[in-house]
């Protein structure tokens, strides 16, 4: 099987976070099927009652063996910058493959599906795994059910699988996430035309907490607590946002929603800035909501598993990344590294691309971790 076709066939199904995944599902559930794979597959209706699925399959006996992960959905397209193409019609062009989903991550699930093809079943003494998520780019909604919910994932863990979480790296070996928490602070008001008493200003609750919020931000960047400096940037990234939806300007807003976003990286205690956050919102009379919760990834750089991977892969030492992947829900599985082909650089971009040469080297790269690992 060639990567290349198959991420072509991948990136026509759209499927952004916002759509249902179920098609671009069935489509890999029948090529897997045919390819000797045993499959077990989790739906579910995400909060907006849109049905959601992920699979997670198993090509041979016993346990151990590889764990591939990767990801189905996709951010929406909008902007697009070519007009001669849509970003769901996959086109090649100058040695790139380009459209929506190519890099982040259909190439990687391709890459991993035909390398699995090269390897037979009647070759393997450990298993080869394949897991394809939903909703990894709303908050891992996907990742949280396989977690929860599967028999083969359990399996991994209790064989202590190796894991490869198939995010773009270009084909570089990572070796710790960030982790992603998400929270949101809602103060209630009235709205009615600001020259008279009748209103009640949300915003007037909300800057105080706004406030305390800042308060943390600047200790997430000047703390050792909150740093490290293994990662670039170094700190948390606690993102403040803040919106009234009022369009006008002698209406008193009747909502104020801030939303707090940040990273938090292995060793340090994230619950406890989402502690002081919720009783700030107490002591203002804010609504407090967690919203997601993802923990950080992390393997030891020197362990004998990374080294392995260096080894197979050809790489002189692992590195980490700012961003967070469907690792921050799979944490169970204890070893587990970030590799895959392509660029961060082109993911979510309004011309996102995949290099033809990435694909053949990550189909190279994945397929032989396969037969060190399985064979």
């Amino acid at each position: 099987m060639d990567a290349q076709t198959l991420t072509a066939d991948l990136v026509r199904f759209e499927s952004t976070s916002s759509l249902t995944n179920v098609p671009i599902i069935d489509f890999c559930e029948a090529l897997l099927k045919r390819r000797g794979f045993e499959i077990e597959r989790l739906d579910y209706n995400d909060e907006k009652g849109i049905r959601k699925s992920n699979i997670v399959c198993k090509k041979g006996s016993g346990t151990g063996g590889m764990a591939y992960f990767g990801h189905t959905d996709v951010v929406p397209a909008d902007p697009w910058f070519y007009d001669d193409h849509g970003p769901f019609q996959p086109t090649v062009k100058e040695g790139k493959l380009i459209g929506r989903g190519s890099c982040d991550m259909k190439g990687s699930v391709a890459c991993a599906i035909a390398a699995a093809d090269r390897v037979s079943k009647d070759d393997l003494k450990k298993p080869i795994y394949i897991t394809l998520t939903a909703d990894e780019e709303v908050g891992y909604h996907g990742a949280k059910a396989v977690a929860d919910r599967s028999e083969l994932f359990k399996e991994m863990v209790q064989g202590n699988a190796n894991g490869i979480i198939g995010e773009p790296t270009e084909l570089e070996v990572v070796y710790a996430h960030k982790g992603t928490y998400g929270i949101v602070a809602t103060s209630k008001g009235k709205a009615a035309h600001s020259s008279t008493k009748e209103g009640l200003n949300a915003n007037l609750a909300m800057i105080p907490f706004l406030v305390e919020m800042k308060k943390l931000h600047d200790e997430t960047m000047n703390d050792p607590e909150w740093l490290n400096d293994e990662f670039d940037p170094p700190w948390i990234s606690w993102n403040i946002g803040i919106n009234d939806y009022t369009y006008a300007v002698n209406i008193t807003p009747p909502q104020s929603i801030c939303t707090v976003y940040f990273r938090p990286m292995p060793g340090q205690e994230p619950d406890k800035l989402l502690a002081r956050a919720e009783e700030a919102a107490k002591r203002c009379g804010v609504e407090f909501k967690t919203r997601s919760r993802g923990k950080p990834l992390y393997v030891d750089p020197k362990s004998p598993f990374v080294q392995e991977v260096l080894n197979v892969s050809g790489k002189e030492a692992a590195r980490t990344v700012a961003y967070g992947t469907d690792g921050a829900m799979l944490t169970d599985l204890k070893q587990m590294l970030v590799l895959g082909p392509g660029s961060i650089r082109q993911a979510h971009t309004h011309d996102e691309f995949i290099a033809l040469d990435q694909l053949e080297k990550g189909t190279d790269v994945y397929a032989k971790l396969m037969r060190h690992w399985c064979c």
